[in-house]
């Protein structure tokens, strides 16, 4: 593969629902050439409140290049106050996956 980096992102959601709908944004502005989707329970500090609530765990595969443009997708269109946005550097992968992933995000459509 070339010298092209990508990367995972991370946010969640509040349901399913609103999951879907962020992933479906963010692949059909080609933004991501996947988003994963799974339930999880989350334990947070918010406001001096201890929380333990359901949520839905988002995994984006995209170029590293795009994380500005997609991080301000997810704030734009997100619910949360404080969405989850998180970067982490994909270090190997196999070619044929990230020429796959390089294609799918070659010329983001933002909204």
């Amino acid at each position: 593969m070339t010298e092209e980096t990508f990367c995972v992102v991370m946010t969640t959601a509040p349901s399913e629902a609103v999951a879907a709908e962020l992933a479906q944004g963010i692949v059909r502005s080609r933004l991501a050439a996947c988003v994963q989707v799974q339930p999880v329970r989350s334990f947070y500090i918010w406001k001096e409140q201890a929380h333990s609530e359901p949520e839905w765990l988002l995994l984006i595969k995209t170029r590293a290049l795009h994380y500005e443009a997609l991080s301000a997708f997810i704030r734009s269109h997100h619910s949360y106050e404080v969405p989850e946005i998180i970067q982490l550097p994909i270090t190997a992968g196999s070619d044929d996956y990230l020429r796959w992933l390089a294609l799918q995000t070659a010329k983001p459509v933002c909204p």
